[in-house]
């Protein structure tokens, strides 16, 4: 007969709840508010293995010189419709195995509600170790995207970053400029922005004062990230600045989340088992997930293949933003 286990409930209680709720907002307004929707997270539920959505394509010549002198045919012009394709994510959370006798050693530190204060725990970590793993995801595959276009949208600053350099990013828009409406870069690099102000006596810029420490960002917000995507793998010590576009990257969960506590017997001291799985949904703009080359659940060093994500504007300024290159 098989050993079976004590008890096998969900954990979705209270206090668990209540730690992975709080942790998720709080990192998630780095998604949506800080970003200023660049980066968004969304409720994306969806069947498959890709999130597939239709759009028009842009009509090219669609105004054109008319020949008052001519009685000819017009060469006559087709509405055609593209795909943008995203791509699912399938994670695991744990499992993470302990002792029961270890719960009971802390209720007993810590009175009746110990086990409450370590679900909060267990809660908060979880949620902030699944954002912080979706982020790092993101700019992996913006990253990967800005590689497939890099002719139009990558600039160099050909050495350590600059407030010109950011200014050479930003022409790569050309009139779109406008567009651009976040930064993403490294703490390493954010610092050395703000050294590099300082050391040039760079004090005001379009009326942008520098204060407490802050560098001149052209009157866009900063997301700092020490993610090792921002990394240029060409060079051992160069980073990359992502300027980017409302609804550049888009991420959603697409499948209900479980997450199991399990009470293992059979062995010297009860077992108590943490298990979860979720998945999510990641897309960036004017970009299509290559379903053909990727393939479904695609592994890390997959998402970051350029030649799996297919340009499908047919201009970079309807993408997800610039790169810029710097040491």
């Amino acid at each position: 007969m098989a050993i079976g286990i004590a008890t096998d409930f969900q954990i979705y209680n209270e206090q668990f709840m209540g730690g992975f709720v709080e942790a998720e907002t709080q990192f998630t307004d780095a998604f949506n508010a800080a970003s200023r929707g660049t980066i968004v997270n969304v409720p994306a539920a969806h069947k498959g293995d890709y999130l597939q959505e239709s759009y028009f394509k842009e009509i090219s010549g669609i105004v054109a010189r008319r020949d008052t002198a001519s009685t000819g045919a017009a060469t006559a012009l087709k509405l055609e419709q593209g795909e943008m394709d995203s791509v699912k994510l399938n994670r695991r959370i744990g499992p993470i195995d302990q002792t029961l006798d270890a719960f009971k050693k802390i209720v007993a530190a810590q009175g009746e509600h110990g086990r409450e204060s370590l679900d909060f725990l267990i809660g908060s970590q979880i949620a902030k170790a699944m954002q912080a793993e979706r982020l790092n995801q993101a700019i992996r595959c913006v990253v990967a995207a800005m590689t497939a276009d890099s002719a139009n949208v990558e600039a160099d600053d050909a050495g350590p970053v600059t407030t010109a350099g950011l200014t050479q990013a930003l022409e790569k828009m050309g009139d779109a400029e406008g567009s651009i409406l976040a930064w993403v870069m490294h703490s390493a690099t954010y610092f050395a922005l703000v050294r590099e102000q300082i050391s040039a006596n760079v004090f005001n810029v379009a009326g942008t004062v520098v204060r407490e420490g802050a560098p001149i960002t052209l009157g866009r917000p900063v997301i700092v990230t020490d993610s090792n995507q921002l990394a240029n793998d060409d060079s051992p010590t160069g980073k990359y600045v992502l300027g980017l576009t409302a609804n550049a990257v888009v991420t959603g969960d697409s499948e209900p989340s479980d997450m199991m506590r399990d009470v293992v017997s059979g062995l010297d001291n009860l077992v108590v088992r943490l298990q979860g799985e979720y998945a999510y949904t990641i897309g960036i703009r004017g970009f299509a997930y290559d379903t053909a080359n990727g393939g479904v659940n695609p592994a890390d060093a997959t998402l970051a293949t350029s030649t799996n994500w297919d340009k499908q504007v047919s201009s970079h300024k309807n993408g997800p933003g610039v790169r810029l290159t710097v040491e």
